[in-house]
C-alpha cells in the first residue's frame, strides 16, 4: 500500500460521525467527563467502583452538560497494575448499558486498550474508543475499530502504566510525538481505520517529565498540522501538584486544572478530558464568549 504523509496542514471537518444519523458537533471546544469505574484511579479510585454509583455520576456529569462520556474499567496512573479481562468487562458494561438506555443520545467513550473490552462495549452502546496504547498493545483492535467504523482517540504514550514515569527521556518531546502520530496514522490507514473518524491526544503526564507536560501544552499548535481534532487530558495531572506543592490531594487540583484547560483550548485542543464537568463547561463557555466578540 502506498505510504502516507500526515504532516501537511488541512482542513479540519466540523463533526465526527457517530452512529447513523448521529454526529460529534465541533463547532465549539467538547468536555468529555471521566468515569472511572476503578479501585485505583490516581484521583477518584474506588469511588465510583460499584456500579449504581458509577451510574449515579455518569448522570451527574451528563446533566453537567458533559458532550463525552469516557467510562474506564482499568486504572492507567502511573505503576497501575492491569486487570483481567472478565473484571474489566463486569466494570464497564453494565455502566455503558444503563446510561445508553437512560441516554440515548449521549456519546459514550470506552476507555480500554483491550480489543475484546472494546468489541463488547461497542455492542453495548459505546460510540467510540480511547486507546491509550495507540492500538499497540492489543493486535485485534485496529479490526474491532475499522469493523465498527467509530471514532478513534490515539494517545501518546512513553512506555506503559507500570513503569512510564520511571525515567522518561526525550531529546525533543514535542517533534517525537509528531513523528509517532504519523506512524500511527500510516498504521490506521494500513488498517482500513477512517482518518475522518481518528483524535489524537499527546498524553500530558504519559511518560513525561513536568517540562515535557509544559512543552506539549506550550506548543499545541504543533499538533494542529494534522489536521485531526485534538484531545487534551490535563485533569488533576501530577504536574499541577509540581508546580503547587503543598501536598495538595489530587482531587482538589480544581484551580490547575481549570488553567490548564482553558490554556489547551485557546491553543487549539478541541476536546478536554476532565474530572470535574461543571467548572469546566462554565469556564469554556467564557472562553467562547470573549472569542465571539473578536
Amino acid at each position: 500500500m502506498e505510504k502516507q504523509t500526515f504532516t501537511r496542514s488541512e482542513e479540519m471537518k466540523p463533526v465526527i460521525a457517530l452512529r447513523p444519523g448521529r454526529q460529534l458537533e465541533l463547532s465549539r471546544p467538547l468536555v468529555m467527563g471521566v468515569v472511572n469505574v476503578t479501585p485505583d484511579s490516581f484521583s477518584d479510585g474506588g469511588r465510583y467502583l460499584d456500579t449504581e454509583a458509577a451510574i449515579a455520576h455518569a448522570r451527574r456529569l451528563l446533566a453537567e452538560q458533559a458532550d463525552i462520556l469516557d467510562i474506564g474499567g482499568e486504572s492507567t496512573r502511573p505503576g497501575a497494575q492491569p486487570v483481567p479481562l472478565k473484571e474489566e468487562l463486569d466494570r464497564v458494561l453494565p455502566v455503558i448499558r444503563a446510561i445508553r438506555a437512560e441516554f440515548p443520545r449521549a456519546v459514550l467513550s470506552v476507555d480500554t486498550y483491550k480489543a475484546e473490552v472494546a468489541r463488547q462495549a461497542l455492542a453495548s452502546g459505546a460510540d467510540m474508543v480511547n486507546d491509550i496504547f495507540a492500538l499497540r498493545f492489543d493486535p485485534e483492535m485496529a479490526a474491532v475499530v475499522a469493523e465498527h467504523k467509530c471514532p478513534l482517540v490515539i494517545m501518546h504514550m512513553q512506555g506503559q502504566p507500570q513503569t512510564m514515569q520511571d525515567r522518561p527521556g526525550y531529546d525533543d518531546c514535542v517533534r517525537e510525538i509528531c513523528e509517532f502520530f504519523e506512524e500511527r496514522l500510516e498504521y490506521c490507514h494500513a488498517e482500513a481505520i477512517d482518518r475522518a473518524r481518528i483524535i489524537i491526544d499527546p498524553g500530558i503526564g504519559f511518560g513525561k517529565r513536568l517540562s515535557d507536560n509544559l512543552d506539549i501544552l506550550g506548543n499545541l499548535g504543533e499538533f494542529k498540522r494534522f489536521g485531526l481534532p485534538l484531545l487534551v487530558g490535563v485533569s488533576r495531572k501530577g504536574f499541577i501538584g509540581m508546580l503547587n506543592p503543598t501536598g495538595q490531594p489530587a482531587d482538589t487540583r480544581i484551580g490547575g486544572s481549570l488553567a490548564a484547560a482553558v490554556m489547551a483550548v485557546a491553543a487549539g485542543a478541541d476536546i478536554v478530558r476532565v474530572h470535574d464537568v461543571a467548572p469546566t463547561v462554565e469556564a469554556l463557555k467564557i472562553v467562547q464568549a470573549i472569542r465571539s466578540q473578536r
